[in-house]
């Protein structure tokens, strides 16, 4: 995801948070996606989170944390991180003032991104910092299908709200309404790609969304609709093998978010060659032996090279395009290697 980022803004839930057992460190050799996750787990705040600064001033920031948790698992490394993050986000007021009180605030994008989270980890979403995170979710559910934020804040849900939903349903016994699915489905722009706002005037395929919604109608069989989308996308790949956010326009740079998020897709989709080319653009930019060695296994938001100031929200999001695991569907921690790699040089 880009920089934009979509924000969709501890007893028996932590033991099961880090229940997975972990595989030996030693497992398989370092790849560059490996080395990339495991620098974004040094990076951690205390070993548990990710923080945000705005103005000078740093706040917990759940989201990010959670788009580590998910990197961890794509690559396969950093279990011990990923299970500390996960404990992180269960405790009580961490979890409240991401998802909502559910009382007066309830935040559909962020309830998806937490009950994923959860369950790629292996813990029960159902009862996860004392949330019963799949029932608050369709309790969110509008009768048109879509998944509304209940705030009086305003209602900020959108495609990355709608897709998270349906994914992380599809994945509880209970599963997602179809009404959801219909809903997604029914948001395609004429050219086949997927808006990120919804009941604007003009339908404008975003790339980032476009790379969601295809996600979660690949996983529930809506496989015609998401093979259009994933064309629309295929046409916006630049040479390099980079996407730009937005509308894909060729002139903008591409950047690691976007093109990391679609990679995902590509693999999800089975457009494996596309895949390729998204993780060379995106390892392109990575830094390498002869960067200095605390930033050795980042990876740039785009070729401008190494930035401090983005570079951790970069290579969470990243990391989804260049390492084995698979979609958000299916993605788990399980037999994930402990330890947090570092970049081998010479």
């Amino acid at each position: 995801m880009n920089l934009r980022l979509r924000t969709l803004a501890v007893t028996a839930v932590c033991v099961a948070a880090t229940s997975v057992a972990p595989a030996p460190a030693s497992a398989h050799a370092v790849t560059k996606a490996d080395a990339a996750a495991g620098w974004l787990a040094r990076q951690l705040v205390d070993g548990t989170h990710f923080e945000v600064d705005f103005g000078g001033q740093k706040f917990p920031d759940q989201g990010l944390t959670i788009d580590g948790i998910l990197a961890f698992a794509s690559a396969g490394v950093a279990n011990t991180s990923g299970g500390n993050a996960l404990n992180w986000l269960a405790q009580p007021g961490i979890l409240s003032g991401y998802i909502g009180d559910g009382t007066t605030e309830s935040y559909a994008g962020a309830t998806a991104k937490a009950a994923l989270a959860a369950e790629v980890r292996g813990a029960d979403p159902a009862s996860f910092g004392g949330v019963d995170l799949p029932s608050r979710l369709r309790a969110l559910a509008t009768p048109s299908g879509r998944f509304s934020d209940h705030s009086q804040f305003g209602d900020y849900s959108n495609a990355f709200s709608q897709s998270l939903a349906i994914i992380a349903l599809k994945r509880t016994p209970g599963g997602v309404p179809a009404a959801a699915v219909d809903f997604a489905a029914g948001t395609q722009c004429a050219d086949g790609g997927f808006p990120l706002s919804f009941g604007a005037p003009t339908c404008v395929s975003d790339t980032d969304s476009t790379a969601m919604v295809t996600q979660a109608l690949l996983a529930t069989g809506r496989v015609a609709k998401a093979q259009q989308g994933l064309t629309w996308l295929i046409g916006k790949q630049q040479a390099n093998g980079g996407i730009s956010y937005g509308t894909g326009d060729p002139a903008t740079a591409p950047n690691t978010n976007t093109t990391g998020l679609a990679g995902q897709a590509f693999k999800a989709g089975g457009r494996l060659a596309a895949a390729v080319k998204a993780r060379n653009f995106i390892v392109s930019v990575q830094v390498g032996c002869a960067g200095p060695i605390p930033d050795r296994g980042a990876i740039a938001y785009d070729a401008s090279g190494f930035n401090p100031a983005n570079a951790v929200r970069a290579t969470a999001q990243a990391v989804l395009g260049t390492g084995t695991g698979s979609g958000f569907a299916t993605l788990t921690s399980a037999g994930s290697a402990s330890a947090a790699p570092s970049l081998t040089c010479p």
